[in-house]
């Protein structure tokens, strides 16, 4: 709780301040110098219990039209994000930089005790007047904060914990906030740190992809002083005129070319910043697969690594900035995402079965149809098969159909005429099916289109043509389909929410991705997905650490264990990803750590393959039934003697 000094001024809660934690004594100052603000310059009352200001209707819907853009983007993100702390009773909030509320993802279920908590869309909740919290100190400090329990000023607040990172526009003003917050924190503040971090990562990925979608006519210069970072969100952007002047650069830019302030480069010649000449960068940027190359600053100034993309245009990747699977693609990415689908079999079966069929029918015109969980790489398998199809040469353009909102998802598929509806662009909107003509659209949760759209839809694949909204003559389209759900169709088409005659147009060729747990190759994709990871430190995981990471259910699957790789390496600092790095439900676990899990390179040393294998199906199958070995052993047709030999042979030992 809070205390006063012998004055009986109010202080902010200190009982944690000695943590050793550099990062726990910097949120700390920042606690304190909120709270010395809500008693000074706002004079709060901090144990009134009055409701929070919530702008009218009016007045919301004008700030989301203002904000259109950027809350299209930032949902895409915000999305992706939630299955990393979806179940945790975290909810993600977009603010405007004033601490309005414009956007909430969550859980259905804890949407009332947000809205009782002050939590709903039209609040305010900057510090003036809602006191320290992690979205008003955010936007006072202009920096990533959090606030614990009782770190909040207000009383009624204690039981909150948030965490808010600054999302930027392309002059360097704050421009949004995005924060995680939990209605009932039963965590620790040290835990924070960890969603803090992934708060972070991606509002950094927000304000980059708000700069790159902001300068369409411009060349736009990335760069790292290491290669690996150029295209990824720690890397500095330049937007560059035609005639080689610099019209833009983001806060990364600034601090790598030394400049105090954005100032002193905006407006001058690149040739003046780095050694390289407009004509030069023009070349580069009309060869999109040449990689990057070393540049200097000026007078004989640090050394860089670069890549240019061209001005927006149809099949470069300018145009395709608006959400998360339309990004540019980076050198680290292309590893990441690889064209050639062998690479995503490795060595499990199913997968190899899925590539198989998936070569037979790409070019055929046949639809295909992708299930599995959330984070399965259902995504990354749809551009892998357009990458090998003969259409590669041509776009490849994603539809989340559950990250769009009901009212706007007909626009966006089908496109309108200008004036077709009240806030219509002037030149109107062609639509994401026209813009995918000749090349891949990929529909990702197709199970939540609405039903109405259905129809639409089916008429569309059936006829080979589009009408946009507002009339007009039909236009033609020849569109390659794949469409991924994780949810069941079959028993939605009984149901009565999805077209049966659309399944069945939809259903070409099923094929299903196993989910990370169900994977052969288990160990294999996790020195994979580290090694993709990397920067140029040598990184090893501990037997502990490793261990947990076998032994882990991971709902959010390739993508949650992405972000938690991701998460450890930037808590990493002796070179070993250990225990302590790991997010809260990993670490959680009871686990054995075999000293031979992880040798001094960071490879898995088991005796083979399908030893790996079936260690980790056992523990996985083990934890998803609370390690209850009479139904294991069931689930897994055994008998509980066989189980109990295959534990003892493999060094699993049940949690105390």
């Amino acid at each position: 709780m809070a205390r006063t000094d012998g004055a009986g001024q109010l202080e902010a809660p200190l009982n944690r301040a000695a943590a050793p934690n550099q990062r726990r004594e910097d949120g700390l100052r920042i606690i304190r110098r909120s709270w010395e603000r809500c008693n000074a310059e706002y004079g709060i009352d901090r144990v009134a219990n009055h409701p929070p200001a919530v702008v009218d209707s009016p007045h919301l819907v004008e700030s989301k039209d203002q904000y259109g853009e950027l809350v299209q983007v930032a949902r895409t993100e915000m999305q992706s994000l939630y299955q990393q702390i979806a179940g945790s009773g975290y909810a993600l909030l977009l603010t405007d930089a004033c601490g309005m509320i414009l956007e909430y993802v969550g859980e259905d279920n804890l949407k009332g005790m947000f809205r009782d908590a002050g939590l709903l869309h039209g609040a305010i909740w900057d510090e003036a007047h809602e006191g320290t919290n992690g979205i008003g100190t955010c936007i006072a400090e202009s920096r990533p904060v959090n606030v614990f329990r009782d770190q909040h000023f207000r009383a009624r607040h204690q039981p909150l914990s948030c965490s808010g990172a600054p999302i930027w526009d392309p002059e360097g003003k704050l421009l949004a906030v995005l924060d995680a917050s939990t209605v009932s924190a039963s965590d620790t503040p040290q835990s924070q740190l960890h969603t803090l971090a992934l708060v972070t990562m991606s509002a950094q990925l927000i304000s980059k992809t708000r700069f790159t979608s902001s300068f369409r006519d411009a060349l736009i210069l990335r760069f790292h002083s290491r290669p690996e970072y150029v295209g990824l969100i720690n890397d500095g952007a330049l937007a560059v005129s035609g005639d080689g002047r610099i019209i833009a650069a983001d806060h990364n830019a600034v601090g790598y070319l030394g400049a105090r302030d954005r100032v002193e480069i905006v407006g001058r010649r690149i040739s003046d910043v780095l050694d390289i000449q407009p004509t030069t960068l023009r070349e580069r940027a009309s060869r999109p697969s040449m990689p990057y190359w070393p540049v200097y600053g000026k007078g004989g100034g640090a050394r860089f690594y670069a890549t240019v993309l061209s001005p927006a245009r149809d099949g470069l990747p300018g145009d395709r900035l608006l959400a998360r699977e339309q990004r540019p693609v980076s050198r680290a990415q292309q590893r990441r995402f690889p064209a050639d689908l062998s690479c995503l079999a490795g060595q499990d079966p199913t997968m190899q079965e899925n590539i198989d069929c998936a070569q037979r029918v790409m070019d055929r015109d046949i639809p295909i149809l992708l299930i599995g969980e959330t984070g399965t790489g259902k995504e990354l398998f749809a551009r892998a098969v357009h990458e090998a199809s003969s259409r590669s040469q041509r776009r490849f353009v994603a539809v989340n159909c559950a990250a769009i909102p009901e009212s706007l998802i007909e626009s966006e598929l089908f496109g309108y005429k200008p004036g077709a509806f009240t806030g219509a662009q002037r030149g109107g909107n062609k639509g994401r099916v026209l813009e995918a003509d000749g090349g891949t659209l990929f529909l990702d949760e197709i199970g939540d289109m609405p039903l109405e759209l259905q129809t639409r839809l089916l008429r569309v694949l059936e006829e080979q043509e589009v009408v946009p909204l507002g009339g007009g003559e039909p236009l033609p389209v020849e569109i390659s389909l794949v469409s991924a759900t994780n949810s069941d169709l079959e028993g939605k088409v009984a149901s009565g929410a999805f077209r049966e005659d659309l399944y069945y147009r939809l259903n070409g060729i099923c094929l299903q991705l196993p989910a990370l747990r169900e994977r052969h190759d288990m160990a294999e994709i996790i020195h994979n997905v580290l090694e993709h990871e990397l920067d140029s430190r040598e990184i090893t995981i501990s037997p502990e650490a490793f261990s947990c990471l076998m032994a882990y259910h991971w709902p959010g699957n390739l993508r949650q264990l992405r972000n938690v790789l991701r998460t450890a390496l930037a808590l990493c600092r002796d070179g070993v990803i250990r225990r302590e790095q790991l997010s809260r439900e990993l670490r959680a676990l009871q686990v054995d750590a075999r000293p031979e899990a992880d040798n001094a390179d960071g490879a898995t040393s088991t005796p083979g393959r399908l030893d790996a294998a079936e260690r980790a199906a056992l523990l996985a199958e083990l934890n998803r039934q609370d390690w209850n070995v009479t139904r294991t052993a069931a689930e897994l047709d055994m008998s509980r003697n066989t189980l109990y030999r295959k534990m003892r042979k493999h060094g699993i030992s049940p949690p105390a």
